[in-house]
């Protein structure tokens, strides 16, 4: 009987499978995939995620891996001037002073290979239908690639199985609502322009209030691609290939992909966006990462949430294991947490999404940042993830940010 099953070896399971461990849990992970497998994604590991990954003691591996160190930030507005931020900036002693760029498929491999050390593992496995005693989820059924079927027991089933959650589906927490989704294209080229030490996110005409993003990943590599609101692209019946083609043939950016060359084909994904409290626990189960929709709905990072919400969940079933209590108001606990950390994030995130709708905001406050050394500071430790978070959810402090 395991403490705990995780349905999902992305970020969120094996963050939560490494701090389970961590706390004395046992834990199976069940993955549908075999690694390395490629994920869909744009591939930058934030500061909030670098400090996760820093508590963790696994840091110091990434510069072993194939990526790229990221120490800028540009933003891009439909005017096409920008904003550059310096992430060695510093507001305070934890300031995070750099950044990755590090392919999924490489990035996921490293961080699964350190949760299974203390984990019982099952790959190549597709969870299908949850077993139930009573109302109290205790298991999962489901099947090997080979057909082989299997069913597994524990005190808690944690999904972290993505935006197509089977464990959310099943318990009834699924949400598709396309106006709290955006979907995204991504496509690796190699030998595009001006790649150093930057990330980029452009929010051009053809993709306002999305953008446009460029991330060198390493050997002269870089991950492109565009994000919008899925509510837009299927009222307007947009075509994200036609719009990716049509910003890189565009007079800002032709020439830096003059000598590019695509190495696949574009590949589409939706990111569940978390603009809107949702319920992600109940009777013996509880949900991480895209599968409780916790994706920044400005900037479309998810990866330091997901591994945020790993963390919490892992506290919350060592209290629930101690007390003997693994029903919903048990678990109530963990999205009281999640929120209070990400809650005013989140907010001030679907606040600024709102705002992007305006070409006229954004040319305005991405040139004000442009020339205000403090509006510079301040966005730097936001995305360090150092500005308080009482601060994010009051209007006045962005006025006087902006207007100081």
């Amino acid at each position: 009987m395991y403490d705990a099953i995780i349905v999902g070896a992305g970020p969120a399971g094996s963050s939560a499978a490494i701090h389970c461990n961590n706390l004395g849990l046992k834990t199976l992970i069940l993955e549908k995939s075999e690694f390395p497998r490629d994920k869909i994604c744009g591939d930058a590991l934030s500061g909030k995620s670098v400090k996760f990954l820093n508590d963790l003691n696994l840091l110091e591996g990434l510069d072993k891996l194939d990526g790229a160190v990221i120490r800028r930030i540009i933003f891009g507005n439909p005017n096409y001037s920008e904003c550059e931020l310096h992430l060695n900036k510093s507001l305070n002693k934890r300031h995070i002073t750099h950044g990755y760029v590090i392919p999924r498929k490489t990035f996921d491999h490293y961080l699964f290979n350190h949760a299974k050390k203390n984990s019982d593992v099952e790959t190549s496995f597709q969870v299908s239908d949850l077993l139930y005693e009573g109302n109290k989820v205790v298991g999962v059924k489901g099947q090997f690639n080979n057909g082989d079927k299997k069913e597994f027991f524990a005190n808690v089933i944690i999904g972290a199985d993505g935006p197509y959650s089977i464990v959310s589906r099943k318990t009834g927490c699924y949400s598709s609502n396309s106006k709290h989704t955006a979907v995204g294209l991504r496509c690796y080229y190699e030998n595009i322009g001006e790649l150093t030490d930057q990330i980029e996110l452009h929010y051009v005409e053809e993709t306002i209030p999305g953008y446009f993003w460029i991330f060198p990943a390493g050997n002269n590599k870089a991950n492109i691609g565009v994000g919008l609101l899925k509510s837009r692209v299927k009222k307007k019946k947009m075509k994200l290939n036609d719009i990716m083609h049509q910003v890189i043939n565009s007079k800002n950016f032709r020439s830096r992909f003059k000598n590019a060359v695509p190495l696949e084909k574009p590949k589409g994904w939706n990111l569940p966006f978390g603009n809107t409290k949702r319920e992600n626990h109940g009777n013996g189960f509880i949900l991480l990462g895209d599968a409780a929709g916790l994706v920044d709905p400005f900037t479309g990072e998810g990866i330091g949430n997901a591994m945020e919400s790993g963390k919490i969940s892992a506290e919350v079933i060592a209290k629930a294991k101690r007390l003997n209590d693994y029903s919903k108001e048990s678990f109530s606990e963990y999205d009281k947490r999640l929120w209070t950390y990400l809650g005013s994030e989140l907010n001030t995130s679907t606040l600024l999404l709102k705002l992007a709708h305006y070409k006229i905001l954004l040319n305005f406050v991405i040139d004000r940042a442009s020339r205000n050394k403090k509006v510079k500071d301040v966005i730097s430790g936001m995305l360090a993830d150092e500005v308080p978070k009482t601060e994010l959810s009051n209007p006045m402090f962005y006025l006087k940010t902006l207007f100081s």
